[in-house]
């Protein structure tokens, strides 16, 4: 009897909490879920949202359609949205279509979403990371839009399952490797949509889908064209090393008969089969016109023997005279350079210069080889004679002086273009004496094909990539992406590689070679083995702990020191312009080089806007960004950002902290003159391994870098002058 009464009142407390709730609309667990997104965006102002609970259905929610009590589309498509998905959209068990595009929203995209999906798209947004295998559940999916975000990688194969969908865009990523397998399951697909990523290999995959409009623009493409899809009623395809030069040799032409033709046997018995010419269509002729066909096709073949003859005598007018030089050049190359015993010189000329050639004595005569262009040792000088003193018998003759372009020796004849500037500060070609020159298909060999695990990370002006030559070096490979590599003619981007060259430092990035074929720009630098100085202190625990506090000023004291050598020694001086932890790499003994110098002439005005809106959402950002103003000045105010995550460990903007901490130097700015507050904010990592005089000086430096007016803010000099004193 007891064991009744209670239940029925734990019943009436039931009834009692709930019954508020019984009139709600909507799905419990598509509640849930838009909860989760309200969370993930962080907290946008849209009408009707909220964090817990609510009736998006039976509220009438911003942007959400129903049907009875199920959600089937959210539409907030350019509601200046940020933050990031979430993990919950899964949970909407009924919806059909979800539009984020035209926003700010980051992070990855959901490896789980709604099987029920048909329309998602997310074009125009801050994705970063690569597209997720869990496309493969989505069997109803007509539509995926992804174009203009951040992302990297390969193209998962994951597509056997989208049979229907109709229209995929993946353009305007930093997308590489090769189109999956699996995309030639895509029966319905009729607009594809993949320009301006670092896609390779060849197009195979695509040529049975029934395709309308495809666009594989500015990318790496390569092989020969499907003969399919050049029938695509909208195909563009410019920007490819696509193989269409190699012009197939000629077939043959059969055999000519000049013996008199049979008796046709009926009077419509064809009397020949064919006429003369490997294009020409079957012609039947009849017993009636037998006697005209032949006596022209008898004029046809003299025609083509007299033909024939000229050309040959054409060739051999030609190919004679450089026959007979090749033969007086291989009678020279017999005969001895030298008197054994005295050493002699002869003078040579290269490409209208003189060059003088010296034998020592004793040297004696070998075969001549060809050595590679890029040799280190080169006994060709202008104007000059160079002693060699190496008597050894087994010298080889020198070979051929080296052309004014260094060309790396992996690449097999490489074009090397010729410089004729009209510019003001002309480029020489000895300014590029110190620099390789790469081609595309050797960059795809040493990087795997631009391959997803060899992305080191995606910047405002392209991706980096890791690349391993065959002898075992690691370099750095910088693909600009396609919008920014336009801005340049060849001439102006072996300007920028020429004037890059000639920053030499030891805290700045040594560029070894670039690339400039087929529409691509890239840039090789050194590789640094410990990654950035973002990475350190935010995702690798070792290299962290190891950043002792000495360390930091060291590394501190690197970085102005790079600063210094481009503001203040460089003539003309060189603005950094996009100055964060992301661009500074930590080598083997952990010192800092500063990468991407020398490249803000590549932004042009419309890009300077977007990638001072990026540092200024990402923290770095100086105040006078507001009004389109970045100077010398705007560089030492984002190295006093850097300085700030050194000394706290912590991101420049983290959306992850509360509201009040996202941004560092706001959250900062107030407690670096409060000794007890800057403790407090010190880096946990270090477990007090500093003195408070070096960590009070230390934030008297910072705050002069972040000052808000540009004025106020000392020159790069004075700040390394600072940082000596304090190691």
């Amino acid at each position: 009897m007891g064991y009744v009464k209670w239940e029925v009142f734990f019943t009436g407390l039931v009834l009692i909490f709930t019954s508020p709730f019984s009139s709600a609309l909507t799905d419990s667990l598509d509640v849930t879920a838009m909860n989760n997104l309200y969370v993930a965006l962080g907290y946008p102002p849209l009408r009707g949202w909220l964090l817990v609970g609510g009736d998006p259905c039976g509220e009438n929610w911003q942007g959400v359609e129903c049907v009875f009590s199920n959600i089937t589309a959210i539409k907030l498509s350019g509601a200046n949205l940020g933050g990031e998905l979430g993990d919950g959209l899964h949970f909407l068990g009924s919806v059909i279509l979800l539009d984020f595009s035209n926003n700010h929203i980051g992070g990855s995209i959901p490896s789980a979403l709604p099987p029920t999906l048909r329309n998602f798209l997310l074009s125009g947004n801050q994705l970063t990371g690569s597209i997720p295998d869990g496309l493969s559940p989505l069997s109803q999916l007509l539509e995926l839009s992804l174009d203009n975000n951040h992302l990297v990688g390969a193209i998962p194969d994951a597509f056997q399952q989208l049979t229907v969908l109709a229209r995929l865009d993946l353009s305007g990523n930093n997308l590489s490797g090769q189109l999956p397998p699996s995309m030639g399951n895509m029966l319905s697909l009729s607009t594809l949509h993949l320009q301006n990523n670092h896609l390779v290999g060849f197009l195979d995959v695509l040529q049975d889908l029934p395709l309308q409009d495809l666009n594989i623009e500015n990318n790496l493409f390569s092989g020969p064209i499907p003969p399919k899809l050049l029938t695509v009623p909208n195909f563009r395809k410019d920007g490819n090393p696509f193989n269409t030069t190699i012009i197939p040799a000629p077939q043959a032409a059969p055999p000519v008969s000049l013996a008199p033709a049979r008796a046709p046997s009926s009077p419509k018995e064809p009397i020949w089969n064919h006429v003369i010419g490997p294009s020409s269509s079957p012609i039947i002729l009849t017993s009636g016109e037998s006697t005209k066909k032949f006596l022209t096709a008898k004029a046809i073949t003299w025609i083509a023997v007299a033909g024939i003859s000229i050309v040959v005598a054409f060739l051999l007018c030609l190919l004679l005279p450089k026959w007979l030089k090749a033969k007086q050049r291989d009678k020279i190359a017999k005969e001895p350079y030298f008197n054994a015993n005295k050493g002699s010189t002869e003078k040579l000329k290269y490409d209208g210069s003189t060059f003088q050639r010296s034998f020592p004595p004793k040297l004696q005569h070998k075969q001549v080889m060809n050595v590679k262009s890029n040799t280190q040792s080169s006994i060709y000088t202008k104007d000059n004679e160079i002693d060699m003193t190496d008597t050894d018998d087994d010298i080889l003759p020198p070979p051929p002086p080296p052309p004014p372009f260094p060309i790396d020796s992996d690449i097999e004849n490489p074009v090397v273009p010729t410089i004729v500037s009209t510019t003001r500060h002309p480029v020489k070609s000895q300014n590029l004496s110190s620099v390789r020159v790469f081609t595309v298909a050797a960059l795809q060999q040493y990087t795997n094909s631009f391959a997803r695990e060899n992305c080191l990370g995606a910047g405002n002006l392209g991706s980096v990539y890791r690349a391993e030559l065959p002898d075992g070096e690691l370099l750095a490979v910088k693909k600009l992406d396609n919008a920014t590599a336009r801005q340049q003619n060849d001439e102006e981007f072996l300007e920028l590689v020429s004037n890059i060259s000639k920053l030499r430092h030891a805290n700045i990035v040594e560029l070894i070679g670039y690339c400039a074929e087929h529409g691509q720009r890239l840039f090789v630098y050194e590789f640094c083995r410990h990654g950035t100085l973002h990475d350190a202190l935010q995702m690798d625990d070792e290299i962290h702990q190891k950043l002792s506090w000495n360390r930091r000023i060291q590394v501190a004291l690197g970085a102005a020191r790079a600063l210094e050598y481009l503001h203040e020694v460089c003539r003309p001086p060189v603005v950094h312009q996009n100055f964060t932890s992301t661009n500074l790499l930590l080598d083997d003994k952990l010192e800092v080089h500063v990468s991407d110098c020398g490249l803000a002439s590549l932004l042009s005005s419309t890009s300077v806007s977007q990638i001072s809106g990026r540092l200024n959402a990402h923290g770095y950002g100086a105040p006078e960004f507001e009004s389109g103003s970045y100077t010398y000045q705007s560089d030492v105010y984002s190295f006093g950002v850097v300085l700030l995550e050194l000394l706290t460990g912590r991101k420049a903007y983290d959306r992850s902290r509360p509201r009040g901490e996202q941004f560092l130097v706001r959250w900062a700015i107030p407690k670096l003159h409060d000794i007890d507050a800057l403790s407090r904010m010190v880096d946990p990592s270090l477990y007090g391994a500093y003195s408070m005089k070096s960590l009070s000086r230390f934030a008297d430096i910072i705050s002069s870098c972040i000052q808000r007016e540009p004025e106020f803010r000392p020159p790069i000099s004075e700040i390394v002058q600072e940082l000596l004193q304090m190691i």
